[in-house]
Parts: C-alpha cells; sequence; structure tokens
C-alpha cells in the first residue's frame, strides 16, 4: 500500500517546466495573446449594479474569458471543463490558478456565458 505524498512548491514547478519542456500550446497561447486587453469590454459588459451583493466574490473576469476559450478548443461541457481545470496542470497554469485556489464549477461557468451572451 502506497502512502500519499504532499506535494511541495518544487514538486509543482518541476511539473510545469516538463509540460514546458514539451511544448505546452496553452503556455504558447498565454504568451501571445494579451489577456488583459480584453480586461476593459468584460468589465464594461459584466459591471454588477451598486447595490450590496453577498457570497463569494465574483471570480477574475480575464480568467473565466479564458475558460470559454478552453471550452471553446477543447469542445468541453460545462461539466466536462470543470473537472479538467481540477484534473490538468496545463489548464491550472493557462488560468493563472494555484493547486489552493477556489475553481470556477460548471454552474458558474454556465452563468459567465450566459451573462456575456446577454449583455453584449
Amino acid at each position: 500500500m502506497s502512502t500519499l505524498h504532499q506535494l511541495g512548491f518544487f514538486d509543482v514547478t518541476t511539473r510545469y517546466e516538463a509540460l514546458s519542456q514539451q511544448g505546452d500550446p496553452l503556455e504558447q497561447l498565454a504568451q501571445v495573446v494579451p489577456w488583459e486587453a480584453f480586461r476593459p469590454a468584460l468589465s464594461n459588459v459584466l459591471r454588477r449594479s451598486k447595490r450590496k451583493q453577498g457570497g463569494r466574490p465574483p471570480f477574475d473576469a480575464v480568467c473565466m474569458f479564458k475558460v470559454l476559450v478552453l471550452q471553446a478548443l477543447y469542445n468541453l461541457s460545462d461539466d466536462q471543463t470543470d473537472y479538467q481545470i481540477r484534473d490538468r496542470l496545463s489548464f491550472m497554469r493557462f488560468l493563472r490558478l494555484d493547486l489552493d485556489q477556489r475553481i470556477p464549477d460548471a454552474k458558474t461557468i454556465w452563468l459567465f456565458r450566459e451573462t456575456l451572451a446577454k449583455r453584449a
């Protein structure tokens, strides 16, 4: 029976380096596309009302936009996108999410896409 090994900082770095050496296409996409250039347009479309909103703070708009890009590139459903973000280091790195961060779930992804579609 094997014991669980707690992943350390250098373990993750080593895995990211291995992905880079193998030519991670998402890393290349992240370097080529100026993702921050989409922030002003996303902010205009996603402007929240002035009233105080409860619950968790929303995910970063650029991160969520990149989630939709992943869905289109890999032809994923919302549920599969949720799973793949949790499962794949390349997706997490592309989205600039750390292992200990909250991940957008399928409903959050659906709601973001619907909000964009209605307000755009």
